[in-house]
């Protein structure tokens, strides 16, 4: 019993050593007392977050890479016209690249309803093609500076599932309820300015919600704004800190040598790491350029697998079964040094616990990848590795 107990107090020690110094790097900003719920597919939060928008009182901000005019992008505009009419301040902020395909009528129609709409990084001809690589990749919707919203996911009919056929891809988010969501609208603020976003009205005024939980709550944001990337700091200082495992989800895994360097170190340090990779992709260049990364991790004793029966999408880092990274980014060049982005690090036990039963079920519609089968690719797969390699930077 003892023994039991030390190794419990060495657990918790280590939890504490890893928060304090996570939180000394000053890579994001903590805040304690918030409340998080985990939406564990898009079948769960995109009904949460039309619910939350008809609620609102006083205003709805929201921060999307994607808005698609399809039968969930007409949800939210019904829902987003209705709360208009009662008085509800909108602003809506959205991505000119990742929002390319979407109408530039369904954006008219949305400020005909009173809704004000700003576009973030619009072709410019000064910037000559310099433009295209700079994109707003985040996922973040602010109910009445109350609640939040964070995700990986888009607003569009594939996100809209529970991850049940390659149609409604496998994706996930979470709610928060605190003094977190203040620093969530900030960021939603610093962006719309950017942006050259219209009048906010009282959406422009950030207030300290009361605490409402017991979860530590992290927001790490990142641009190319930035001298250092807080998105890359963030990912290996958390694998760096890890004891006991490392557990990703996530989707485009071009990690680049810094943080394949930090996984290799950890399990050759005797850390428990397992990667879910899609073993269907929406970009499929970039699944075939991740296989050149998963010969050393697997030579490690990296457990590899692919997620079966959908797209993946879904982005998570999950530390010692305890710490759970979530947001828009991916391991991949581009969201670790090139996009705007933002993810949240979770403190809490009883949200780890929910995170930790997701995985394992995820992990049981995934089907690892051996280093045999994966070595006895064939040569046109690995010719093809190395001419496209170099394009990793861009993806």
């Amino acid at each position: 019993m003892m023994e039991a107990g030390e190794h419990l107090q060495h657990k918790l020690q280590g939890r504490l050593r890893f928060l304090r110094r996570f939180r000394r790097t000053a890579v994001g900003a903590f805040t304690s007392d918030n409340r998080v719920t985990l939406f564990q597919n898009g079948g769960e939060f995109l009904p949460a977050l039309l619910d939350a928008c008809e609620a609102a009182t006083r205003f709805v901000v929201l921060e999307f890479y994607i808005i698609r005019d399809d039968h969930v992008g007409r949800q939210l505009a019904e829902v987003l016209g209705r709360i208009v009419d009662h008085g509800v301040r909108v602003l809506l902020l959205y991505d000119y690249v990742g929002s390319f395909d979407t109408p530039a009528v369904y954006f008219r129609s949305l400020e005909r309803l009173g809704i004000s709409c700003a576009v973030f990084n619009p072709p410019s001809v000064r910037r000559g093609l310099f433009w295209f690589d700079r994109r707003d990749h985040r996922k973040i919707a602010v109910i009445d500076g109350e609640y939040a919203f964070i995700c990986g996911m888009n607003i569009g009919d594939e996100y809209a599932g529970f991850g049940e056929n390659p149609q409604r891809w496998r994706d996930l988010g979470i709610g928060v309820c605190g003094p977190a969501v203040a620093v969530l609208h900030r960021l939603f603020l610093e962006n719309w300015s950017e942006a050259g976003g219209g009048p906010t009205g009282c959406a422009g005024e950030v207030v300290e919600p009361r605490p409402c939980g017991d979860a530590g709550v992290m927001i790490v944001s990142g641009g190319p704004h930035q001298r250092r990337s807080f998105i890359h700091a963030s990912f290996r200082l958390a694998i760096t800190g890890a004891t006991t495992s490392v557990k990703i989800l996530n989707p485009y895994f071009v990690p680049g040598v810094r943080v394949l360097r930090a996984l290799l170190r950890a399990a050759r340090r005797g850390v428990k790491v397992k990667l879910i990779l899609p073993s269907i992709s929406d970009v499929p260049l970039v699944k075939l350029v991740s296989r050149s990364y998963l010969s050393p991790l697997l030579r490690a004793g990296v457990e590899v697998y692919e997620r079966q029966g959908t797209v993946l999408h879904a982005k998570l880092m999950f530390i010692d079964d305890h710490w759970a990274i979530i947001g828009s980014a991916n391991l991949d060049a581009r969201s670790l040094h090139r996009n705007y982005e933002v993810n949240t690090t979770v403190d809490s036990p009883t949200f780890a616990r929910q995170v930790m039963e997701m995985f394992d079920r995820d992990l049981l519609q995934s089907r690892r990848v051996t280093l045999l089968e994966h070595e006895g690719r064939g040569r046109l797969l690995r010719l093809l590795e190395f001419i496209l390699s170099p394009l990793c930077r861009f993806l």
